[in-house]
């Protein structure tokens, strides 16, 4: 379940390099309390010469590894053609920065009845967040979760500027779920935990964490990861903030997150948020 006063946690590995590495994030996850996994088997690189994921093959390794954990599936489709392979292997079909603007391929995953992430483009406004989650909302997929990820800024000191301001505002116009991602929003594992915390403060419904057996090891974005061990600790620290915040942690025992929309293009008052669902099981803080 997402959003209302339930929290979730997506973790796992950029990208899916290996068998033995995607099961070890992944066990690693799921016994810290994670409540999906996540892990790219399609990478949009900047550089063409860049890792670009397994594909199919890495959508197998993601199968196995959520039967193994009993954790669903996030993880990103880029290409319309892609949409129904991908679907076939997870249970929320991630909409990367690069291509929130996408449509073709929004309309494409609003034909499906599977949850949608959207991350937010790294010069997008909310307000192009919005409009690009009213593609989605409109093929008749309701189930759209946002997420913040960063934008671009001047300073160099983060690989982006991730902007918690957003959830608020968010909150504001839209009764969709929204989730932060403090990975790539900072780019350096040592910010992570400090930004996850203050994204849950903000009102955040949950998180997207990038976790790796061996960062100095990854194929890609290796400086962002959390190790398992930093993971684990992280999530003991967002246990002791729930009651601060209001919220529950809940693990995924299979199915699906998903969310109800409001008029996300159209800003609107303040609203009790709804909730999405899938059969889970509530952490006590």
């Amino acid at each position: 379940m997402l959003g209302g006063d339930h929290f979730a946690v997506m973790a796992g590995p950029c990208a899916v390099e290996t068998r033995e590495q995607l099961l070890l994030a992944a066990h690693a996850v799921a016994a810290a309390g994670a409540g999906v996994l996540r892990g790219g088997a399609f990478k949009p690189r900047t550089s063409p010469k860049s890792f670009q994921g397994l594909g199919e093959a890495g959508l197998r390794m993601l199968a196995e590894a959520s039967a193994a954990t009993g954790l669903p599936v996030v993880t990103e489709v880029m290409d319309p053609r892609d949409v129904e392979l991908v679907a076939t292997h997870a249970a929320v079909l991630q909409i990367g920065s690069r291509n929130m603007q996408n449509f073709p391929l929004l309309r494409e995953v609003g034909r499906q009845r599977k949850p949608v992430l959207l991350k937010r483009g790294a010069a997008a406004t909310l307000d192009e967040l919005l409009l690009a989650a009213d593609y989605v909302l409109q093929e008749g997929n309701e189930q759209v979760i946002l997420c913040e990820r960063g934008v671009r800024a001047f300073d160099p000191s983060t690989r982006y500027l991730l902007d918690l301001a957003a959830v608020p505002v968010l909150r504001q116009r839209t009764n969709l779920p929204i989730v932060v991602d403090p990975s790539h929003g900072t780019g350096s594992a040592s910010l992570v935990a400090p930004m996850a915390k203050a994204a849950m403060m903000a009102g955040a419904d949950g998180l997207l964490i990038e976790v790796h057996p061996a960062p100095e090891q990854a194929l890609c974005d290796g400086k962002q990861a959390l190790l398992p061990a930093e993971f684990a600790a992280l999530m003991q620290e967002l246990r002791r903030l729930l009651p601060l915040c209001g919220k529950r942690m809940v693990r995924a025992g299979g199915g699906a997150v998903a969310g109800n929309p409001s008029q996300p293009s159209q800003p609107s008052q303040p609203s009790q948020q709804s909730t999405g669902s899938f059969d889970d099981e509530v952490i006590a803080p």
